[in-house]
């Protein structure tokens, strides 16, 4: 049998050798109840320093629920930054920085779809505008679906309408611009390419290396 060789690391891509962007200094600008801002002095390669704002987020977590005749569940809410109703996977925040990913993304798919599912696991795991924020969001794909009792928890909630539609369709929506939410987008071509058998999914509890953890530290310091 022969030996596996060494892999060969380019030396472009090794992070242990080139800059560090250490921060110099930081401030606080806002700390909300689902996100602070704050400004970072960072020090740049050429010995200068750039300020950069960065939004800290709890993390979130989305669901592609398929059920057994390949239909995606899909909702349509409003979101006031934007102004306008959106097609979106169900999805909704990480409470606190102990809860479990999974956990969270079970309850969010009773609470905005009343829906449970046998089988869980990893699509994919997005940042939402790393360029400003922390936020990084875990997609699930649910199946094995059936139905429970919702609870409306908020105006918000009441106003969501949920509709299923084939998951090819949930593709054509996608590329057509008419699912913008980059999460969804991410969770919806993720979900089709392991439908597909294209690629694989992770396991439901598979490691999450990017998961924001700064500002649940913040509110277990508070």
């Amino acid at each position: 049998m022969s030996e596996t060789s060494p892999r060969t690391v380019d030396p472009e891509l090794d992070d242990s050798t080139r800059h560090a962007f250490d921060v110099v200094s930081t401030r606080d600008l806002h700390v909300g109840r689902i996100l602070a801002l704050r400004l970072d002095e960072v020090l740049m390669p050429g010995g200068s320093t750039a300020s950069r704002e960065v939004v800290e987020h709890l993390g979130a977590v989305g669901v592609a629920a398929l059920d057994d005749d390949g239909d995606l569940v899909l909702i349509r809410q409003y979101r006031h930054p934007v102004g306008k109703r959106l097609w979106e996977l169900p999805a909704g925040l990480i409470d606190h920085a102990e809860e479990d990913p999974l956990a969270a993304a079970k309850r969010e798919l009773v609470e905005e779809v009343g829906l449970v599912a046998e089988d869980w696991s990893v699509l994919v795991d997005a940042a939402a505008s790393p360029g400003f924020t922390d936020e990084v969001i875990r997609i699930y794909l649910a199946t094995g679906l059936s139905t429970v009792e919702r609870e409306t928890l908020g105006d918000e909630e009441a106003d969501l309408v949920a509709r299923r539609v084939p998951l090819a369709e949930a593709v054509r929506m996608a590329l057509a611009g008419e699912i913008v939410n980059a999460a969804s987008v991410a969770g919806v071509l993720a979900a089709y390419a392991v439908d597909s058998g294209a690629a694989p999914a992770r396991a439901a509890d598979a490691p999450w290396p990017d998961r924001p953890t700064r500002f649940a530290a913040r509110r277990v310091g508070r």
